[in-house]
């Protein structure tokens, strides 16, 4: 007969065969994620995820960390520069020319937050006030989109700032983007 229940564990050791992890190695350094297909710079992606869901935003770079830096770009949608995860993202058929708008200077450490130097005192401050984007991020995040969009037609504007959703008898298999 099988034994069943508590009794099924009989073979118990205390402590004579535990494995010490050694020490000397050094894990290796994680690779970023190779792009999907169809992700090239100025391809139109739906974001599926977070605050922007349902958005179409310009697709501009990958960073380091493996994660999209897109745009919406702001003056046409309201999406600022973000990094966004390439899984929680369609990529269209459409395309935008960036003609020559320089993304270099962004990446991640531009999306760090500053540390307050005194958080326990400023935690119980009754003034506490909420900090926003700086001027100097707002004055970049408009010279950078300024480029593309001038090149952009009146056509593509519209489409931009549509929200993607699914209706009634709309099968995302089906669909093609």
């Amino acid at each position: 007969m099988g034994k069943a229940g508590q009794a099924r564990c009989v073979h118990r050791t205390f402590g004579k065969k535990t494995k010490v992890k050694s020490a000397g190695k050094a894990s290796k350094a994680a690779t970023p994620p190779k792009l999907k297909k169809g992700l090239e710079a100025g391809s139109v992606l739906i974001l599926l995820a977070g605050r922007f869901r349902g958005r179409r935003v310009v697709f501009l770079k990958q960073l380091e960390t493996g994660l999209l830096l897109v745009t919406g770009p702001y003056a046409i949608n309201g999406v600022p520069l973000r990094r966004v995860n390439q899984r929680f993202c369609i990529a269209t058929s459409a395309k935008v020319d960036l003609k020559g708008a320089d993304y270099s200077k962004v990446d991640d450490a531009y999306f760090t937050k500053e540390a307050s130097k005194k958080k326990s005192a400023a935690m119980f401050a009754a003034d506490a006030e909420k900090k926003g984007i700086s001027d100097e991020k707002k004055a970049g995040q408009k010279g950078m989109d300024d480029k593309v969009v001038k090149g952009l037609a009146a056509d593509m504007k519209a489409y931009l700032k549509a929200k993607f959703s699914l209706s009634d008898k709309m099968y995302p298999h089906e669909l093609k983007f």
